[in-house]
């Protein structure tokens, strides 16, 4: 056996680049009736902070699974430019396994820059096509974690639904852009698999096909595709779940008014779960593990900076 791990999480790995924009900067301003940001054609616009980090949905969960005791592991394709060894030595330092992660030759690393203006962050993000042919021989799993891919992503999502059944590991599931995309019948197969589902509200909405904002209602319609439990995030409104067998949990959000910015409170929120349920607890009790590593991430810069280790957590508890 090449590895054995508590959790598995297949998806992205990317190097994040933030420019942070102050509300007095001079160069940017909101367009109040479409929410735009705009920004003088041929300015030369000064940001007032940059910073590179380490995040992508994948590894932003397996470092969380880390941080609190777990051995993970992440299955993403990279490329072999200049990024790809800072991807590589921060998965590292934080004891994620890199021995499913696949280098591309001759391929640049996934890369996004993040503006954070106005406690809100807009993601520019390059569609670069992978084949995402991963191998599972030899490992062995508890738990799956299967978020965003990007083209050809469906025989990917094949190949980890025998990889789940052949090992016995249960599935968290947290549909991208590009599954949502291309409709509910391309994500069916997994929906009836998952024992976890993590969206938004958005997301929800996308995948019942409703316009509703009745949180119950899309959890109740979620719950007929056939997912175990559905976990709906919705800001600083909290986060809801529904479970077959205890029924409907609401969780309030902590700490909103500390928050810099919001990239990775999702992943962030499944990890702190995840890591509960990992414990035994419940999932009322993984709720709040999940608040509280969400609400950790969002008063920090970057989707990692403010994963909580099993410490920090029972300090918070």
């Amino acid at each position: 056996m090449v590895g054995n791990f508590d959790l598995v999480a297949i998806g992205n790995a990317t190097i994040d680049t933030f420019l942070t924009i102050r509300s007095s900067n001079k160069h940017f301003r909101i367009n109040k009736e479409t929410g735009e940001i705009c920004v003088k054609q041929g300015d030369k616009a000064i940001v007032d902070k940059l910073d590179f980090f380490i995040g992508g949905n994948a590894a932003n969960v397996s470092v969380g699974l880390s941080r609190m005791g777990f051995k993970s592991a992440i299955t993403a394709e990279i490329g072999s430019d200049e990024f790809t060894q800072k991807i590589v030595n921060g998965l590292k330092k934080e004891g994620v396994s890199e021995i499913l992660l696949k280098l591309i030759p001759n391929t640049p690393s996934p890369l996004s820059v993040i503006i954070n203006y106005k406690g809100e962050r807009t993601i520019f993000c390059e569609d670069v096509e992978k084949d995402h042919d991963f191998n599972f021989e030899g490992i062995f799993a508890k738990w799956i974690y299967l978020t965003s891919l990007g083209n050809k992503w469906q025989e990917a999502y094949k190949r980890t639904l025998i990889f789940a059944k052949t090992v016995g590991a249960k599935i968290a599931f947290n549909p991208g852009t590009s599954q949502l995309d291309k409709g509910i019948e391309s994500i069916r197969d997994v929906l009836k698999e998952t024992d976890i589902l993590f969206v938004n509200k958005e997301e929800a909405k996308t995948i019942t096909g409703t316009k509703t904002d009745d949180i119950e209602k899309l959890l109740n319609l979620l719950d007929k595709l056939g997912p175990k439990t559905s976990v709906i995030t919705d800001g600083l409104k909290g986060a809801f779940l529904f479970d077959k067998n205890d029924g409907f949990f609401f969780q309030k959000a902590y700490n909103e008014k500390k928050a810099l910015e919001r990239t990775g409170a999702g992943d962030a929120f499944a990890s702190g779960f995840l890591s509960a349920i990992l414990f035994g607890k419940s999932a009322k009790q993984a709720m709040g593990w999940g608040a509280l590593n969400s609400a950790s991430v969002v008063a920090k810069i970057g989707a990692q900076a403010g994963l909580l280790t099993i410490n920090e957590i029972k300090e918070k508890l």
